[in-house]
């Protein structure tokens, strides 16, 4: 069995046992997210630096943290223990001491979303479900096509009608039945919950699944084993819906508490300046709800966010802080980041190295900052994302001179 032992409202602190509900009912479906507990003392028995050792550099060796019986939880995978790589490069561009990247890009569908898809398609199966859906921007949604694909589960994907071509592809190739909704992706979501609601499907949200952000905790709980010797002063995560950032937050204070490390590092959470209602948030203590904002980066492209306050009290809890970076400086940021560490990420996810660019500016990192960077797609995810920041290649006649008159230029 799971060690959950309760779930809590993060708004009124209500408890409820696992199963009764999956948003409070008291506070409602918008503010009544809960936060799902574990006997942690338990876990500490079994999950230690000994018994991690021996267990699959998968996520799923954190078993005892997550939401899932033993029989639907693998003891074998493929799946997260994704790579923290040195930036040193990198880390002078950005006038901080050192930089490493955690690069969730290389996953199995080349997301960060990898990991909380999984873990909802084998809740889904605990609970005896045949269908899973969800709306999503674009990662959520292929990354659940994948796992939906190997568990051999039937998928819904609500998507809104900008969706990345690329994204698009992968849904389509898992063999997803996608709908693309011709509105906002505020209207794809209300749309997908009225459709689980009707047809009985297993609604994979984590905006209202409170299980899918202990599969994005495994982000957390593996930054702190790789750093647990040598821990950052900050981790960073770009945000959209909140549900990231407060997962990797959640799994840095598990470990801790468990005893693997004994450290605790500071958040700091970036949004597109064009939509940044949870860095407001985290400055006014209320969500704007008008729906108002855009970015080019299409995977934090959230201008109602449903885990805002997860999201908030995470940075808040951790003594961190929240910053903006403009469309201009995202563009910069994925070139930057493949020229200097050979990590290609999409806008989204290189949003974190333009925040740790306006953290730096403004004083909240200074030249000693020790970062970890989570980078949570691979470019390949937007292709015409990542095209407007590169720039365009060089058009040449099949001749040396042309070659040579590019070069005399360069």
């Amino acid at each position: 069995m799971s060690l959950i032992t309760e779930l809590v409202c993060v708004q009124c602190g209500t408890r409820y046992r696992e199963g009764e509900a999956s948003t409070c009912p008291r506070c409602g479906p918008d503010e009544g997210i809960l936060d799902v507990r574990f006997d942690l003392p338990r876990a500490a028995k079994t999950l230690t630096r000994q018994s991690l050792a021996e267990r699959t550099r998968s996520h799923w060796r954190y078993r005892e943290l997550l939401p899932l019986d033993d029989k639907f939880c693998p003891t074998e995978g493929h799946l997260g223990w994704t790579p923290v790589i040195e930036a040193p490069r990198l880390a002078k561009a950005l006038g901080i001491g050192r930089l490493r990247l955690k690069d969730d890009g290389r996953n199995p569908s080349g997301s960060f979303k990898d990991r909380p898809s999984s873990v909802g398609v084998a809740r889904a199966q605990q609970e005896g479900m045949q269908t899973i859906a969800c709306a999503s921007t674009g990662n959520a949604a292929s990354s659940l096509a994948y796992s939906a694909a190997v568990a051999g589960m039937a998928c819904n994907i609500f998507v809104g009608k900008n969706v990345p071509q690329g994204k698009l592809a992968q849904l389509l190739a898992y063999g997803a039945r996608v709908f693309r909704v011709q509105g906002t992706y505020a209207q794809a979501y209300d749309l997908c919950t009225q459709a689980c609601q009707r047809f009985g499907w297993y609604n994979r949200n984590a905006a209202i699944n409170p299980y899918l952000v202990e599969g994005k905790k495994t982000g957390g709980l593996e930054a702190a084993e790789q750093s647990a010797d040598d821990p950052p002063d900050w981790i960073v995560c770009s945000v959209g819906d909140g549900c990231s950032i407060a997962g990797v937050h959640k799994g840095v204070v598990e470990m801790k508490a468990i005893g693997v490390i004994d450290w605790t590092a500071r958040i700091l959470g970036v949004q597109a300046e064009g939509v940044a209602p949870i860095a407001e948030a985290f400055q006014t203590g209320k969500l704007d709800r008008s729906g108002r904002g855009d970015t080019y980066a299409d995977s934090i492209n959230v201008p109602v966010p449903r885990n805002w306050r997860k999201a908030v009290n995470a940075v808040r809890q951790s003594n961190g802080a929240y910053v903006t970076a403009t469309d201009g400086e995202i563009m910069k940021a994925v070139p930057l980041t493949g020229r200097l560490t050979g990590v290609f990420a999409e806008p989204a996810a290189a949003t974190t190295i333009a925040g740790i660019a306006t953290a730096r500016e403004r004083g909240v990192l200074d030249a000693k900052s020790n970062v970890l960077a989570m980078i949570t797609g691979n470019g390949l995810k937007d292709i015409q994302g990542a095209l407007k920041a590169v720039g365009e290649p060089f058009d040449v006649q099949p001749t040396l001179d042309a070659v040579l008159a590019i070069v005399q230029k360069s």
